[in-house]
């Protein structure tokens, strides 16, 4: 089986490239931006024709993409988030409209959740923020293509080699920093929304299922953790992991992500991707967090190596 997997040098398509869930008989295609890629493709610039003309010589049997933006301004954005899936749309119907696409989507098209209630796939989706809205966007674009397609839409991503640009990696940053001097002070912004994290590894366990499990799929399926906690709580387990003896301040001035502006509660019910693909989260909020934090240490920023298997007992949506 051919697999092309869009976006592999970023956090989630580095894992989904390096998944010991793909097959062993798979010809892994790694496609993105950079010079190290086998196949160059910047989804933000890149023409149908141009884009065909690449699929038609890969010739995938699935293709995952995992490139998107989550940050800059939303002209940004949209040229990733939303400009990106619809021009890699009309080059799969053109030059590979057999393949299977499994794009990746956010939780955050939802928009604010009702505290208590895991959402499910049917649920309105009302983003509050440009992030938000491009992905929802580029889900529509997916969703409407005709090709046999699903979106998968992830909650909060977290463990080994997340970047600094999150609230994960950018507090495992200043961990590292700090060392385990007893005065040191972390400050932080307002920790107490909740969110649904779900490990990195997880994510990409279900995007090769979703492109090697046989027969059609939903269009949309959820990949969370399935409860929601408090980002204190995520703070908490690193802390732990880090062995800091510091203190953590929270400053709402310091203010949060703009990709999570205006939702103080989210949590997904990932039922459905359990009855469709047989997936269910295997890794702890503690063990993300664990490995987060051995990979930032041991390695800097580096993309880790793989890690043990996950504790017993994880809570499943």
């Amino acid at each position: 089986m051919r697999v092309l997997v869009l976006g592999h040098t970023g956090y989630l398509g580095g894992h989904v490239a390096g998944s010991p869930a793909l097959p062993p008989d798979t010809v892994l295609l790694r496609s993105g931006r950079s010079s190290g890629a086998e196949l160059r493709v910047d989804l933000a610039r890149v023409g149908v024709d141009a884009l065909a003309g690449i699929l038609e010589s890969a010739a995938p049997d699935a293709v995952i993409n995992c490139a998107g933006a989550v940050g800059g301004d939303a002209v940004e954005l949209a040229e990733v988030n939303a400009r990106g899936p619809a021009v890699l749309c009309a080059a799969l119907r053109r030059a590979a409209p057999g393949a299977r696409l499994v794009h990746l989507g956010s939780a955050a098209e939802y928009g604010p959740g009702a505290e208590g209630v895991r959402v499910t796939e049917s649920a309105a989706a009302r983003p509050v923020s440009p992030y938000g809205a491009t992905k929802l966007a580029g889900t529509v674009a997916v969703a409407s293509s005709g090709l046999d397609a699903v979106v998968l839409r992830v909650g909060n991503p977290v463990g080994p080699g997340a970047p600094s640009a999150g609230l994960p990696g950018r507090v495992a940053g200043l961990l590292r920093t700090a060392g385990r001097d007893p005065a040191a002070v972390l400050r932080l912004g307002d920790l107490s929304a909740y969110r649904d994290f779900v490990d990195v590894r997880d994510v990409a366990r279900a995007a090769v299922l979703a492109a090697t499990v046989p027969g059609p799929l939903p269009g949309v399926l959820n990949i969370g953790g399935g409860r929601a906690v408090p980002v204190r709580e995520l703070v908490a387990s690193l802390v732990r992991a880090a062995g800091f003896r510091g203190r953590v301040e929270e400053a709402a001035h310091e203010g949060g992500s703009a990709r999570s502006a205006g939702v103080s509660w989210q949590c997904s019910d990932s039922a459905a991707a359990g009855a469709a693909l047989g997936w269910r989260p295997s890794y702890s909020l503690d063990d993300s967090a664990a490995a987060l934090w051995a990979a930032r240490a041991g390695a800097g920023t580096a993309r880790p190596k793989p890690l043990p298997a996950p504790s017993e007992g994880v809570r499943a949506p």
